[in-house]
């Protein structure tokens, strides 16, 4: 936090107060009562001045009492993805042992600033927690940083609106938009007049055929081979063939050397690549990211895509043409995505520079 912003804390008021329309009309409509009672000297007036006066004074008290002992919170989802509508879970606890709060509306903060709808609870009992979900949609990916929430109300006679700060400082990543892609699949060998998946004794089942001269007598599946009379070996693929790297072009310009149209390439690049993690994470590939600023190991599963696609919502592009983060040996397939967001794999090549 900002020692500008500490000190505008500082100075803020604990309560603010604004009239509602309903709260205009009456507070008008007291003043003209209030003028005309001191003008005529009727006591019919005065009375009624007092009991306007009253219901005034009631509104604060009561506002107050609904407003006190009350804790919020938010339940982040795991996975925000930019441009994907998602729901933003708010708890409200009411601390008080023996008084309820009625009409309470929650606005979620961020960088100070309303984020949203605002969530209402019609009635929070004492020493209870009510839960309400608000939904949102962030246009870009990146880190967002909740400051806290607004709590108001305008119990009982909805005259004026109370509101009260509530600081709740956290973070938020969003991740780059995902969506379909047809990738080029895995690159295949020359076998005679066919091609075929590069096979090892190791890795996921492939097929099995009869035992040939030269084979590896430890794949020999000797269940199958006993049923058909016959030597029959188990063929696996490879696991180099199911190793992608994705190599992300974040060389480009920044701040205000940025056009509309170049940050629209760079984001396409970043959610292009992103796109292809989740493609080939949910096919069981192992799944690497290098760029020239971040490199993400190898890895499987759905950690793994979280790591990919939180390294990809933090990236940033560099004007330096710096070399890859990376070695530039890899035992396995990779995919480069440039600015233009389109992938490209090099030829009979399994190592890239």
């Amino acid at each position: 936090m900002t020692r500008s912003r500490r000190i505008a804390r500082l100075f803020r008021p604990p309560r603010r107060l604004s009239f509602t329309r309903e709260g205009k009309y009456f507070v008008t409509l007291c003043l003209g009562i209030g003028f005309a009672a001191i003008n005529t000297g009727n006591n019919l007036l005065f009375l009624v001045l007092g009991m306007m006066l009253a219901l005034i004074i009631g509104s604060g008290v009561l506002s107050e009492i609904s407003l006190r002992a009350l804790t919020v919170e938010r339940q982040i989802p795991e996975r925000i993805f930019a441009g994907r509508p998602f729901l933003m879970g708010i708890s409200l606890r009411n601390n008080k042992r023996h008084l309820a709060s009625f009409s309470i509306e929650v606005e979620d903060l961020l960088a100070e600033r309303s984020l949203d709808k605002k969530c209402y609870f019609l009635k929070v009992p004492a020493e209870r927690t009510q839960h309400t979900s608000y939904r949102h949609t962030f246009a870009g990916r990146g880190l967002y940083r909740f400051s806290g929430f607004r709590v108001s109300t305008k119990f009982p006679f909805a005259l004026f609106r109370k509101s009260r700060p509530v600081d709740s400082a956290t973070e938020a990543i969003v991740f780059p938009a995902v969506y379909p892609v047809l990738p080029p699949e895995p690159q295949a060998v020359e076998l005679g007049e066919h091609a075929a998946t590069r096979l090892g004794r190791r890795g996921e089942f492939h097929a099995l055929r009869e035992y040939q001269a030269g084979d590896d007598p430890r794949a020999i599946h000797w269940r199958k081979s006993a049923r058909v009379g016959r030597p029959m070996v188990r063929l696996s693929e490879d696991q180099t063939a199911r190793r992608i790297a994705i190599f992300l072009d974040n060389h480009g310009p920044t701040g205000a050397e940025v056009s509309p149209e170049e940050l629209e390439r760079q984001e396409n690049a970043v959610s292009h690549a992103a796109s292809l993690a989740a493609h080939y994470i949910q096919r069981g590939y192992v799944v690497g990211l290098v760029t020239r600023t971040v490199d993400v190991g190898p890895g499987a599963g759905q950690v793994q895509l979280t790591r990919l696609l939180r390294a990809l919502a933090l990236i940033e592009f560099t004007p330096e043409d710096t070399p890859y983060s990376a070695p530039a040996r890899w035992s396995g397939e990779c995919i480069f995505v440039g600015r233009s967001g389109a992938a490209a794999r090099p030829r009979n090549e399994r190592s890239a520079g």
